[in-house]
């Protein structure tokens, strides 16, 4: 059922949308906030969708990069520029409004001041300097109707969603380490080597995923065995990188300080900053500390064996390629898994470009 989030008043003015136009448009926001996953940390990546009375689509909204207006701000300045903005009665955002001025204003007072009338919202705030803004959009004057998807069970699919949209930020936030992914390709037999003169030996498809995947994620982990014996770039092809994002850290497990000084210096001028680590244990908060939300280990056999060992990871891609003339099989796990639980890959797989 559709739930308030506090008692009182509420505008009449406008019957709710259905809750299949609130799904479209969620929707829609889910996917415009996946496009710019790895282009906001430490921000989380968020989107918003505007409907008018009827519950048609009017405006949809991503936040593109830390300092920049969030999501909210920038579908209702879509709807304006458009000359749409007085008929907007619904707007559906990906994760809770905030509700303090940080490098931008609350964006929960944009909404307050907007014709909107309801407000759909799909995860709650794990930040606590930002949380409130439901809250605040069902109290005071020119009260709102506040929903969460959670509460209704047709939309409960997107809510998980949402919660997928939000791991990576709400892991950093709650837990000081950010959500940590790894990514392995297997052939029929379980190896991870290609074939001699070859640097992989998965599909088109696979080999674009993993590098939206790559894109996604703030930061690469990788083992000096790899680097070593590989000579990887990490570099994001197959899809278009985040134009103008800052330098995508780029951490080694090092033990002896073995890093070719001239490897280094290739992967800076891809746009990398490379970081030594001496200690896996000490991985987890070294990228908390760099404002990692989202960080992909690619690595070698060993090292993946010893993340599995030590329970640094949250979810893991498995691609195994059976062959030439068979599709590859892609799995995700979760460490913890659930059944209301979703990996942020999945979003790529269902909303990815």
């Amino acid at each position: 059922m559709m739930t308030d989030v506090s008692s009182g008043t509420r505008r009449t003015d406008s019957p709710p949308p259905p809750l299949e136009s609130v799904r479209a448009g969620f929707r829609e926001a889910v996917k415009a906030a996946v496009q710019k996953m790895g282009a906001t940390a430490p921000n989380p990546a968020v989107g918003c969708a505007l409907l008018d009375g009827e519950g048609h689509l009017l405006a949809v909204g991503a936040h593109p990069a830390a300092g920049q207006p969030h999501a909210e701000v920038m579908a209702l300045e879509q709807a304006r520029e458009k000359g749409v903005l007085e008929q907007v009665r619904t707007a559906l955002v990906t994760l809770e409004p905030c509700n303090h001025h940080g490098r931008t204003p609350p964006c929960s007072d944009r909404l307050k001041n907007s014709p909107v009338q309801t407000v759909w919202i799909g995860a709650r705030d794990p930040n606590p300097q930002a949380r409130g803004g439901a809250d605040y959009l069902a109290g005071g004057l020119s009260p709102k109707q506040v929903h969460f998807l959670a509460d209704e069970p047709g939309l409960r699919s997107l809510a998980q969603d949402c919660a997928a949209l939000l791991a990576p930020f709400a892991c950093r936030v709650t837990q000081g380490r950010p959500w940590l992914s790894v990514k392995q390709a297997l052939d029929g037999h379980g190896s991870m080597i290609p074939p001699e003169g070859q640097k992989t030996f998965t599909s088109s498809a696979s080999l674009r995923l993993a590098h939206q995947l790559r894109r996604a994620c703030d930061a690469v982990v990788t083992g000096i065995g790899t680097v070593l014996a590989d000579d990887p770039s990490f570099t994001v092809r197959h899809v278009s990188d985040h134009a103008g994002r800052a330098p995508r850290p780029l951490i080694v497990l090092d033990r002896q300080g073995r890093l070719p000084a001239a490897w280094r210096q290739a992967r800076e001028a891809d746009g990398f900053h490379v970081e030594q680590c001496r200690d896996l244990s000490s991985l987890p908060a070294l990228l908390g500390q760099m404002d990692i939300n989202w960080a992909l280990i690619e690595a070698g056999p060993a090292l993946l064996a010893s993340v599995r060992e030590a329970g640094l990871w949250d979810d893991w891609l498995t691609i195994r390629h059976e062959g030439a003339d068979r599709d590859d099989q892609l799995s995700i796990t979760l460490r913890e898994e659930s059944a209301d639980k979703r990996s942020p890959i999945q979003l790529l797989r269902q909303y990815g470009d």
